[in-house]
């Protein structure tokens, strides 16, 4: 495991949805505000994209990609609008359900897109997740990103046809997708957030992935300096100044947010969950779990699945 992958597995519920459009002509749609995260590729031509919130718009061009992690709603549209316009644009779903057939290929300003949604549990997201900023936007240029390429390359053609194993297919490229748009922004965004300084430092790395590979060990602070390489008062330093909290702090945590993963994704006994996340019986868990969610792992695993 590693930290990303677990920032996003922890939030990550349901399944991912995705849409492919060709529009043309004049056009505006508002998507609202949702929990989770969304996400827009220009495949072809170009359109306009304004925030909700006073972000500044963004006119993207073939190839650039936004990501929303937060779900903060938006306008999209054909081209720059007035603000009568902007007022009354169209919901999305409304708008989309209220087309009749797509344009063809030669029609005049044609713009392709792609644009989907993931589903996220708000309640146990990961600090990396929470410190991306409302708007992630990823100009085309060439050579860069080359695996966000690929795989939007992939879904454009995925999400088009009725292909044997698409139920598969689909979630499994959206989902690569998420991870590729979170790693391409830290890539080009080295120094935007606390979370992207402690993935690039050596030591805080290190300590982060011994914890998030195995949080069942018997974590100390000794054995996490000794495994990053440096003394314990140096990883107790650096480690609480860019993650927010102490390494033990920390690992207590990520255990509460890895066992209500576990409870929420699988039906694993409860005792095998508390074993797996460092806890000695199920009694030890659920002390932990009621303390830092107020309900017990049964309480909580039969609200999650409606029961």
């Amino acid at each position: 495991m590693d930290v990303l992958s677990d920032a996003i597995s922890a939030v990550r519920v349901g399944r991912p949805s995705s849409t492919r459009l060709r529009v043309a002509g004049t056009w505006c749609a508002r998507v609202a505000a949702y929990d989770g995260a969304g996400f827009l590729v220009a495949l072809r031509g170009s359109c306009w994209l304004l925030p909700d919130g006073g972000g500044p718009p963004l006119t993207l061009g073939p190839g650039d990609v936004v990501l929303l992690p937060h779900g903060t709603g938006y306008v999209l549209a054909s081209g720059p609008m007035e603000p009568q316009a902007v007022e009354r644009a169209v919901i999305f779903e409304e708008w989309e359900a209220r087309r009749t057939a797509p344009p063809p290929a030669n029609a005049p300003a044609l713009a392709e897109l792609l644009c989907g949604k993931y589903l996220l549990d708000g309640r146990h997201r990961h600090p990396l997740m929470a410190e991306l900023p409302d708007v992630i936007h990823l100009p085309n240029r060439v050579g860069d990103h080359v695996e966000l390429r690929s795989a939007i390359e992939l879904l454009g053609r995925e999400v088009t046809q009725d292909a044997p194993g698409a139920g598969v297919v689909l979630p499994g490229l959206l989902d690569l997708l998420l991870v590729y748009l979170v790693r391409a922004w830290m890539a080009q965004e080295p120094a935007a957030t606390d979370w992207s300084a402690a993935l690039a430092d050596p030591a805080v790395a290190a300590a982060l992935r011994a914890l998030h590979e195995a949080p069942e060990r018997p974590w100390s602070n000794e054995l996490l300096a000794a495994r990053a390489g440096v003394s314990r008062a140096t990883l107790g330093r650096r480690f609480t100044m860019l993650v927010g909290r102490t390494p033990m702090a920390y690992l207590a945590w990520w255990r509460m947010t890895r066992a209500a993963t576990l409870l929420r994704d699988t039906e694993a006994p409860i005792d095998t969950i508390a074993r797996q996340v460092g806890y000695g019986s199920p009694y030890a868990l659920s002390h932990a779990f009621n303390r830092a969610f107020g309900t017990t792992p049964g309480r909580y695993r039969a609200a999650r699945s409606g029961g």
